[in-house]
C-alpha cells in the first residue's frame, strides 16, 4: 500500500500512516524497513498492513516512495 506519514513522535517511537484508500494506521520506530527509527511527517512511503497488538491492523515495512519515479 501507499500513503504519508500523518504524525510522528520520536521520542516516543511511534506514529501514523495516511492511507490513500482507507484509514490512518499505527506503526512503531522498528517498523521502518532501513533501521532509521525516525521518519519525517509528510513523507511519502509504502508499507505492508500486518495485524497488530491489540486486536488492531498496522503498517509494518515502511519505505520511502522514490519521488523521481513517481
Amino acid at each position: 500500500m501507499t500513503g504519508t506519514i500523518s504524525a510522528f513522535d520520536g521520542h516516543k517511537g511511534y506514529g501514523t500512516v495516511r492511507t490513500t484508500d482507507g484509514p490512518d494506521l499505527f506503526f512503531h520506530c522498528t517498523a521502518i524497513a532501513d533501521g532509521s527509527r525516525t521518519v519525517e511527517v509528510g513523507a511519502a512511503v509504502t508499507f505492508e498492513v500486518v495485524p497488530g497488538q491489540l486486536g488492531r491492523y498496522e503498517a509494518a515495512d515502511l519505505r520511502p516512495v522514490d519521488q523521481g519515479s513517481v
